[in-house]
C-alpha cells in the first residue's frame, strides 16, 4: 500500500503526499502539472493535464486533493473541480451540472476501491472520485473517452522530483 503513505519532509518543495497519477513516461501524449497553493505556502492540492490532441486541449485531467483543501468543497449539482479545469482547458463555456452518481467497488492491486462515478449534463465527460487511506480524494476527469477498470492499474505514486522547485 506504498501509494497510500504521506512523505515525511521538513519542508516540502511540492505536495506533502503522494500524487497518484499516470507516470509521464507511460502516457503518449503532453503532461502538464498545476499546484494549488495556500496562502501560507502548504499544498492544497496537485492536478495533472494529459493532452492527447497535439495541443488542442487535454484528454484527461487527474486531481489529488487533500483534506481542507477549498477546491473539495462543491455545492450540489456543482461539477468537481477537476471537471471544471478540463471544461476551461478546452474552452467550454457552456454550463454543465452533475446529474447522477453511483458508487462502485474496483480493484486497485491488492486493494478495494469505493469509486464514485459521476455523471454530468455534458455527455463527453466521465469522471470518477475515491478516496485514498490518507484522506487525499483523487479525481479522474477525461474528455471523450469512458474511463474504464484498466485505468486503475495505470495509477500509481509520481516522484517526488517531479515538484520540486528548481
Amino acid at each position: 500500500m506504498s501509494f497510500l503513505r504521506r512523505r515525511s519532509a521538513a519542508t516540502p518543495a511540492g505536495p506533502d503526499f503522494d500524487v497518484l497519477a499516470m507516470d509521464p513516461g507511460d502516457w503518449p501524449g503532453n503532461l502538464g502539472a498545476g499546484l494549488l497553493p495556500a496562502p501560507d505556502g502548504s499544498c492544497q492540492g496537485v492536478f495533472l493535464r494529459y493532452d492527447l490532441f497535439g495541443g488542442r486541449g487535454p484528454a484527461m485531467i487527474i486531481g489529488n486533493l487533500p483534506e481542507g483543501s477549498p477546491a473539495r468543497e462543491v455545492e450540489e449539482g456543482q461539477v468537481p473541480f477537476e471537471v471544471a479545469q478540463l471544461l476551461a482547458a478546452l474552452d467550454n463555456d457552456e454550463p454543465v451540472t452533475v446529474v447522477e452518481t453511483e458508487d462502485t467497488p474496483v480493484m486497485h492491486q491488492d486493494n478495494l476501491l469505493i469509486v464514485k462515478r459521476i455523471k454530468c449534463s455534458e455527455s463527453r465527460i466521465s469522471c470518477v472520485q475515491f478516496d485514498r487511506s490518507d484522506g487525499v480524494l483523487v479525481t479522474i476527469a477525461s474528455w471523450d473517452r469512458p474511463i474504464t477498470d484498466d485505468l486503475y492499474a495505470l495509477l500509481k505514486p509520481l516522484p517526488a522530483e517531479l515538484f520540486q522547485q528548481g
